[in-house]
């Protein structure tokens, strides 16, 4: 039991805190401090806002879902819609005092560069773009200030598409055996080189006249880098790229190699700069070093962020973090994988810590009711006495008067806080003497799978689902039923269901997942298999079920919703997906990664909440 405590202690109100707005005109300015303010930091809380989160009701994350069925949603739905912004806080424990730097970032998936990336295309939902316009978005600023980004892999896809010299940065590996053709070429290049280098050198003490100087470098093939000579070198492949740096490194010390990428990303020539000093060889190396980040930036956009929040390997908050953490992977790293297990995976390498807040909540019983970040902080506020405050010491720089969009990754912070204090979570991954009596954070990690109390921020026209019911089921003896007309409410289902069989008078309950599909919840083991054994058999001794079946009742097992999920047969409602499932089975044999999905084994005894 948790106690009631004196409530003495008031926290500034969010509003009072401000979040630094960073779009494209001050993104260039504002990253070095965003790099220093997460390296700084003992956490980093995020808070995003999309374009949309499901496309029909049943397609939301439901608590009858299991992991992999959640799974398939929010894939589903990162694949499907946009960020628009991403609300990134680092931010460090003093004592009880905790010490914000918010920013968020506004962002729009523009194709700056022309090679059709990151996308040309994206769904919206029309409560979540009303919800952000209430909130003062401003989708001009989005549209034309927002940043752009690339994805790890489309990054390197797009490589070969910019023509930026870069030097190399790898030693030269010993050459094996060559050829005589290897031989050959190498000392005509060797010839080439060692005579264009001293050309240059003496070229500074002659006093030839300008028209020799011309003969000499067009003979000599030199040109200019900038102010400095260079002198291109053709190579057919990588191995004569490799003949030739490999000379080139023995040749001399104040030469820097550039190698000249085709469009396939394939070397074409390797051009040579001569340098006139050790010092110089620096500056050129630094300043190529300065195009390449310039390049980077240009390139990666917003991504510079997520590589620093990755590279700096902090514990990430986040709530709801399947679906948040399915659109990061899918915008920033790499497309989606098929399974959960594939998606864990892959995240850990790129976020090794990430807490979900939400199974933080699930710890304080009076916060499982919580359906959002204002009732779990106004339930805490009341209820306990916790002294924790915050300081945002930064002053917000807006993207106009007034605004103060991203606040709710300071309610994450502030809640997260408030959570460690109440539970005795050692936020510190450094244990004290003192320290002993606190439970380590680490337990709470890397938990992805549906949270029977996933706090959602209300849009228009959502309903919350049936969060306060303390029974599970498990997915055996759930049943999906469609095709007998519109439903009104679960309560006048389940008087129609009532007493058409005797699988139904052992106990059941009904919930609707949209207008075309309720699910059946049987309380005796096998109820569900008789039920639906007899729908299959034809009913007999249960007139009433029958007429029911006559006028298109169907029904479906958990087995078919897992089906339906995915293989990503995503209509806009649960009947038609399941019908069209149900019609794909009988024409051929559906797979599932390569195999039947007969030989698909699902987790069959798994307890679901109702």
């Amino acid at each position: 039991m948790w106690p009631r405590l004196r409530r003495g202690f008031c926290s500034r109100s969010t509003k009072e805190w401000r979040v630094k707005q960073v779009v494209r005109s001050n993104f260039g300015s504002l990253l070095g401090e965003v790099k220093e303010r997460i390296r700084d930091a003992d956490f980093i809380s995020i808070s995003t806002q999309k374009s949309g989160l499901y496309s029909s009701p049943w397609r939301r994350i439901l608590p009858i879902d299991t992991a992999e069925t959640a799974y398939s949603k929010a894939k589903d739905a990162a694949e499907r819609f946009q960020l628009f912004q991403f609300a990134v806080c680092p931010f460090r424990f003093d004592g009880t005092k905790v010490v914000a730097f918010p920013y968020n970032f506004h962002l729009f998936p523009r194709d700056e560069l022309n090679i059709g990336m990151p996308s040309h295309s994206f769904s919206c939902q029309v409560t979540c773009l009303t919800a952000m316009a209430r909130e003062g978005f401003d989708f001009n600023t989005c549209i034309y200030d927002g940043i752009s980004y690339l994805s790890r892999v489309q990054e390197a896809a797009s490589m070969h598409r910019f023509a930026l010299l870069l030097p190399t940065d790898h030693s030269p590996s010993p050459s094996q055996s060559q050829s005589v053709a290897d031989s050959v070429f190498i000392e005509r290049i060797r010839s080439r080189i060692f005579h264009w280098r001293n050309s240059c050198k003496d070229s500074s003490n002659n006093s030839d006249e300008a028209l020799v100087k011309s003969l000499r470098k067009l003979i000599l093939g030199s040109e200019l880098f900038g102010s400095r000579p260079c002198i291109s070198v053709d190579v057919c492949n990588d191995h004569q790229a490799q003949l030739v740096l490999e000379m080139l490194g023995k040749l001399s010390d104040d030469l820097v190699p550039l190698v000249v990428p085709d469009k396939d990303g394939a070397p074409t020539a390797i051009r040579v700069v001569l340098t006139s000093s050790i010092e110089d060889k620096v500056l050129l190396e630094n300043e190529l070093k300065m195009l390449e980040d310039e390049r980077n930036k240009e390139v990666r956009g917003f991504r510079e962020v997520i590589d620093a929040m990755s590279d700096s390997q902090k514990p990430i908050i986040a709530y709801n973090c399947l679906n948040d953490f399915a659109f990061i992977h899918s915008k920033f790293i790499s497309p989606l994988p098929h399974t959960m297990t594939e998606f864990m995976c892959s995240l850990r390498f790129v976020f090794p810590s990430v807490l979900d807040i939400n199974h933080l909540l699930k710890e304080v019983p009076p916060l499982k009711k919580a359906t959002n970040l204002h009732a779990a902080l106004s339930f805490l506020k009341r209820r306990f006495f916790l002294p924790i405050d915050m300081e945002v010491p930064q002053l917000a720089d807006g993207v106009a008067d007034g605004e103060n969009l991203g606040n709710n990754v300071l309610r994450i912070t502030f809640l997260f806080a408030k959570l460690c204090s109440l539970m005795k979570l050692s936020p510190s991954a450094d244990k004290s003497s003192n320290s002993h009596n606190y439970a380590c954070i680490e337990s709470y990690t890397n938990i992805f799978y549906p949270s029977r109390a996933i706090l959602q921020e209300p849009t228009d026209g959502d309903t919350c689902v049936w969060m306060d019911s303390e029974n599970k089921v498990n997915t055996e003896n759930l049943v999906f039923l469609w095709g007998f007309g519109g439903f009104v409410s679960s309560e006048a289902v389940k008087r129609q269901l009532s007493g058409i069989h005797d699988a139904l008078d052992e106990g059941f309950d009904v919930r609707l997942l949209d207008r075309s599909c309720a699910v059946l919840a049987f309380w005796s083991a096998n109820s569900a298999k008789r039920f639906i054994k007899d729908i299959d058999s034809g009913l007999d001794g249960f007139p009433a079920l029958h007429e029911m079946v006559c006028k298109g009742l169907k029904a479906a097992t958990y087995r078919d919703y897992e089906r339906v999920c995915k293989l990503g047969l995503w209509e806009s409602e649960l009947a038609e997906s399941l019908d069209r499932a149900d019609n794909e089975s009988m024409d051929s044999p559906i797979m599932v990664d390569e195999e039947p999905l007969s030989a698909y084994k699902g987790d069959e005894s798994s307890f679901q909440c109702w």
